[in-house]
């Protein structure tokens, strides 16, 4: 019952399509429970997070839905949650929001455009919606970044000219809240098997979180030593609508010689490439093994260079670990999609014995926990 409950945690999880949101209630025990879930389109608003009027849409979307859908739940509501994309090197841990760090979010917004800013424009709102509802309520943020922290120096640089490397330009890493989830679901798995603290210390695990976006983490006992996404998500694997890695000589080209803008080009890798651009029909896998089933040029060609780059990333993650022993496919792609686990399964032999588990994704979980966990200890009320 809601009345056994010593903490519940809204979490909202802002991304560029849509909104997820969660309610998830813990015990004297520590046991968590979803009590509420939901997910809405920004499109129900009559128009996207990223048009003009951004407050305005996440508004229409937010005022007729949320509050009435919390209602029952307003008296064990002990926190908000959100997550948060890019937190750049500053923020590494839990976070309670306060204007300097809504600040520092702001001041990443151009790192992270198809997120961080709705991610803000969310926290906005709810600023200004708790005081009639719960004045005391506080707002953290968790950050997709967070779990790359661990990256050696070797994995996270890039070979630039010193000067730029000095203002900060480096691989951060993302989808990290997901990554770290797969890293403790898989432990957990193992452990319930008989397998012990020594062999988890050795785990040698590819996460590979394939839905929208998409990238790969290479974890070694836990920790990220390598991981597909750079100083921003348009970098690594095949996406939805996103290009991944690119020949940087081929964007030059495009801006110097074709007379491309920089908004068009953005426009362009962020928005009209990936699965979306190879097919020259849809960003959304299922539709595409349909249309490539009966023949679809476009949705064979989107897959084969998907499944290509997916391998190469995998091959390279394998690398990077000296070897692997289990490799966790998770994300809307990663956890549905049978004939992508087959493929891999069989592509991927040369790598000799490993496991493929297929994990679903809970970053709004992860959210809660890593939240709770820093509130109830008030340790990380700045960034680290």
């Amino acid at each position: 019952m809601a009345d056994q409950l010593t903490h519940a945690v809204l979490v909202l999880n802002a991304g560029s399509s849509s909104i997820k949101a969660a309610l998830i209630g813990q015990d004297a025990h520590g046991q968590r429970r979803r009590l509420w879930q939901d997910q809405r389109p920004w499109a129900a608003a009559g128009q996207g997070p990223a048009a003009n009027g951004l407050s305005q849409a996440i508004g229409a979307c937010l005022d007729p839905w949320l509050a009435k859908a919390l209602q029952p739940w307003q008296g064990q509501l002990g926190l908000v949650a959100h997550r948060v994309v890019h937190g750049g090197a500053r923020y590494t841990a839990p976070t309670r929001l306060t204007p300097e760090v809504m600040a520092g979010i702001r001041h990443t917004q151009e790192l992270a455009p198809l997120h961080n800013g709705v991610a803000l424009a969310v926290i906005h709102w709810m600023a200004h919606w708790l005081p009639s509802w719960h004045s005391e309520l506080e707002q953290w943020a968790c950050f997709d970044t967070a779990f790359h922290h661990t990256l050696p120096e070797a994995a996270s640089t890039y070979a630039i000219p010193e000067p730029w490397r000095r203002q900060g330009l480096r691989r951060f890493g993302f989808h990290g809240l997901n990554h770290q989830h797969v890293s403790e679901t898989v432990a957990a798995i193992l452990h319930e098997e008989g397998g012990s603290a020594e062999q988890a210390q050795r785990l040698r695990l590819i996460s590979c979180h394939l839905g929208a976006g998409s990238s790969l983490c290479a974890i070694a006992g836990g920790r990220s030593v390598a991981t597909t996404m750079g100083f921003t998500p348009l970098e690594g694997l095949v996406m939805a609508t996103r290009s991944g890695s690119v020949d940087p000589g081929l964007l030059l080209h495009l801006l110097l010689e074709t007379g491309l803008s920089p908004q068009e080009l953005s426009d362009g890798l962020n928005h009209q490439g990936g699965l979306l651009g190879l097919s020259g029909l849809s960003g959304d896998m299922r539709q595409l093994r349909q249309a490539a089933d009966q023949g679809h040029a476009g949705a064979q060609l989107a897959l084969e260079v998907f499944t290509q780059k997916l391998l190469e990333g995998i091959g390279a993650m394998a690398s990077a670990l000296r070897g692997v022993d289990v490799i966790a496919l998770s994300g809307g792609i990663g956890q549905h999609d049978e004939q992508l686990a087959h493929t891999l399964m069989q592509e991927l032999a040369w790598l000799g014995p490993f496991r493929l588990l297929q994990i679903p994704a809970d970053e709004e979980g992860q959210i809660a926990q890593q939240c709770l966990a820093a509130n109830h200890g008030q340790t990380n009320l700045a960034p680290s």
